[in-house]
């Protein structure tokens, strides 16, 4: 979601750190292009406003300018002042027993989805949700909870028609009489103008009385989602806020404005289609993506859900021991397509947008990581286990049978090879990246794999010379 504004800022930052000292004209010069680029990513003007001249105060006011590493001190303040716009992570109320949480927003927005999601989440954390299907204005909605709760093994209480609150209100007697811990009301799409439907919500909040009123908003919509949260938050009190399709290709302004504007913390974001593209929101994790410094901790959440303990270890060994091979290499793409989309991943490693600036955007899709499989599964059990006997031959052979070239086949044995020996630097750390072991190396790889054409063209004109 962020990539153009992070763009943007690493390069303030890399012209500021090759001034050495600065002055103050450097540091106003730099944050003219930081509010620039927050205004370009949609970003509120007032917040755009005072975020500039908290930084500007700090870094001119603390003798900033005269320390031994100026450049990196103004960046620091930058995280700092980032982290205070997003607000501190918002947490969901599960005290009451069963604990509600309400569902809001307009139509669109996938808040029946995200109804499911958080399901997934919650259960997964030891809770007993209940869905209660309280949308009767949108055609299905009411099944497609249903097929939703039948994936992630979840009850759902609806009712075919009636009132809405009073259906909420049975739902939660249902999910207390039952015993489940958690009710998670899913309520119609509607517009904040429209008096009738937000009062209707307003009866379902003083009937079930939910310890959670959560705004679900597409980040997609930029300021407009800013301006629905006012609206929402003024008739109905919110208490939370979840911004769904960040893995898009949004701008970013919404997720650094909505909480500043509006007061209300942030408590999850979407961030894929899946059941389980969900993430508790950490203000800090998200500041430091905005400004390419990765996202390490929730790269190694993301693997321990993914990654099998008792396999990850045989693996390290088999690195360790030089006997990892191809069949290993292609089922730990296979595991890491199921950690999400491989240019979120690899976003979430630090400096990885900086080195991959050059790359296609399609060097980074689903498609590619298709590509390798192809490549691989095309190859006899002999040679996935010893590829030094894949010769011309072979790779022509191969290249027929995955629908790609020689050449193709040829840069992907390159990089299993690259990737190998970077493994078997990478297991000899200690930690939870130990345990994450081969998954980012066979990544950079498919990532690098297939060339441009213009990279094509040139290593023919390279044979010629030759």
């Amino acid at each position: 979601m962020f990539d153009s504004l992070s763009e943007r800022l690493q390069d303030v930052f890399e012209r500021l750190r090759g001034r050495g000292r600065l002055s103050e004209s450097d540091v106003d010069e730099a944050l003219k292009e930081v509010r620039r680029a927050l205004l370009a990513a949609d970003v509120n003007f007032a917040v755009t406003r005072r975020f500039v001249d908290r930084i500007r105060e700090r870094s001119v006011g603390e003798d900033i300018l005269h320390g031994l590493n100026p450049a990196q001190q103004v960046i620091k303040i930058v995280h700092e002042e980032l982290i205070a716009v997003l607000g501190a992570p918002g947490r969901l109320d599960l005290d009451a027993s069963p604990a509600i949480i309400m569902l809001v927003g307009l139509q669109g927005t996938g808040k029946t989805t995200l109804a499911g999601k958080l399901a997934m989440h919650l259960r997964k954390t030891g809770s007993r949700p209940l869905l209660v299907a309280a949308d009767l204005q949108r055609p299905a909605a009411i099944e497609q909870l249903q097929t939703l709760g039948r994936q992630i093994d979840v009850p759902v209480y609806s009712e075919p028609t009636g009132d809405p609150a009073t259906i909420c209100q049975r739902g939660v007697a249902h999910g207390r009489q039952n015993g489940h811990t958690v009710v998670i009301l899913d309520t119609a799409g509607r517009l904040h103008v429209d008096e009738p439907l937000m009062g209707e919500l307003a009866r379902i909040r003083d009937t079930s009385r939910p310890g959670e009123v959560l705004l679900v908003v597409d980040a997609m919509t930029g300021q407009e989602a800013v301006r629905v949260a006012e609206e929402f938050h003024k008739g109905i009190s919110l208490t939370g806020l979840v911004l769904t399709k960040v893995d898009g290709d949004a701008r970013g302004g919404a997720a650094l404005s909505i909480r500043e504007v509006t007061g209300v913390p942030i408590k999850f974001l979407g961030t894929g289609e899946k059941l389980d593209a969900i993430e508790q929101f950490h203000p800090e994790r998200l500041a430091s993506r905005v400004l390419g410094m990765g996202d390490v901790l929730t790269l190694i959440e993301r693997a321990q859900e993914t990654f099998d303990q008792s396999q990850t270890e045989q693996l390290q060994k088999k690195i360790q021991r030089a006997t990892f091979d191809l069949d290993d290499f292609l089922k730990q793409l296979q595991q890491l397509r199921k950690m999400g989309p491989l240019s979120q991943i690899l976003g979430m490693i630090p400096g990885f947008n900086q080195a991959t600036k050059g790359l296609p955007k399609e060097a980074l899709e689903g498609d590619q990581m298709k590509r390798v499989e192809a490549i691989i599964q095309s190859m006899t059990s002999r040679e996935r286990t010893d590829p030094s006997i894949i010769d011309g031959s072979r790779r022509r052979r191969i290249a027929r049978g995955s629908g790609t070239t020689p050449q193709d086949v040829n840069q992907l044995l390159n990089q299993f090879q690259q990737a190998r020996t970077m493994m078997k630097q990478f297991t000899s750390g200690h930690g939870p990246l130990g345990r994450m072991a081969g998954a980012m190396p066979v990544a950079a790889g498919a990532g690098r794999l297939v060339p441009t054409p213009a990279r094509k063209k040139d290593r023919k004109k390279k044979h010629r010379r030759h």
